[in-house]
C-alpha cells in the first residue's frame, strides 16, 4: 500500500508540470495535506464493504482515492467536471490497477439530476469545492436517505454550516456533527462537517449548472 501512495505522489507531481492539479508540490506536504487529510474522513464514518462512495469535485482524486487505497472494498465514484483532471484520474486508476472505481466527467448539478446517480450513494464527499449553502445543493441530491455527506472545511466550517441551515432544510439534510481535525505539521485546524440525509431531496434540486453558485438557497 505504501508503494501505491508513492506511485500516486510521483504521478501527481509529474502530471502537475503540464496539467494544473495541485499547488502543493513538496513531497512531505503532499503526504500530509493531500493523503493524510483525505484519510481524516475515517474519523467521521467507518468505511464498510460495499459502501457506495462518491467524491464530488474530486480534482486529482482527493479525498476519494486515498480512501480507496486504504479501503479497497468500497465502491468509489470520482466526479469531476474538468476533462484534463479526469484524464489524470483515468491514468492513475489504471496505473494502480484499481477496481471498483468509476470516473465521471460531469458537473454535480448534472449528476444530481441523472437517475443513474441521484440518491444512489451511501457517502458523498467534497473537499474545498464551494461554500456550504452551495455545496449542500451539490451533495445532498446524490445521497440516499439515511446516508451521509461530509464536507471537508477550514476554519469557517461552523459559520458556513449555520449559513447553510436553510439549504439543508430544503434539500433534506441535517448537520449531525462537526469534527475538528489536527494534522501533524499543519498549523490550521480542519473540520469535517457531517450531514445526515433525513428526507428525499425535492425534484427541482439541484438546479441547472451554475444556478446554485449564483443563487444559493
Amino acid at each position: 500500500m505504501q508503494r501505491a501512495f508513492s506511485i500516486y505522489a510521483d504521478e501527481l507531481l509529474a502530471w502537475n508540470e503540464h496539467t494544473n492539479l495541485t499547488a502543493i508540490t513538496a513531497p512531505e506536504d503532499v503526504e500530509m495535506r493531500h493523503f493524510l487529510d483525505s484519510l481524516s474522513v475515517l474519523l467521521a464514518v467507518p468505511l464498510t464493504p460495499g459502501l457506495r462512495v462518491i467524491d464530488v469535485g474530486t480534482g486529482a482524486g482527493f479525498p476519494g482515492l486515498p480512501l480507496r487505497l486504504l479501503c479497497p472494498f468500497i465502491e468509489l465514484t470520482l466526479l469531476e467536471a474538468t476533462a484534463k483532471k479526469t484524464a489524470f484520474l483515468e491514468h492513475i486508476v489504471s496505473r494502480l490497477k484499481l477496481n471498483n472505481v468509476r470516473i465521471l466527467t460531469a458537473r454535480a448539478e448534472e449528476a444530481g439530476q441523472d437517475a443513474a446517480t441521484r440518491e444512489k450513494f451511501d457517502l458523498v464527499l467534497a473537499r474545498a469545492v464551494a461554500q456550504m449553502p452551495v455545496l449542500a445543493e451539490y451533495l445532498l441530491p446524490l445521497c440516499r436517505v439515511g446516508g451521509r455527506c461530509i464536507a471537508m472545511k477550514g476554519e469557517t466550517a461552523v459559520v458556513e454550516a449555520q449559513q447553510a441551515e436553510n439549504a439543508l432544510r430544503i434539500l433534506g439534510g441535517h448537520v449531525e456533527k462537526i469534527i475538528p481535525v489536527e494534522l501533524p505539521q499543519v498549523p490550521d485546524t480542519h473540520y469535517l462537517v457531517v450531514i445526515q440525509k433525513v428526507a428525499a431531496t425535492p425534484e427541482p434540486y439541484p438546479r441547472r449548472p451554475g444556478i446554485p453558485a449564483k443563487r444559493p438557497l
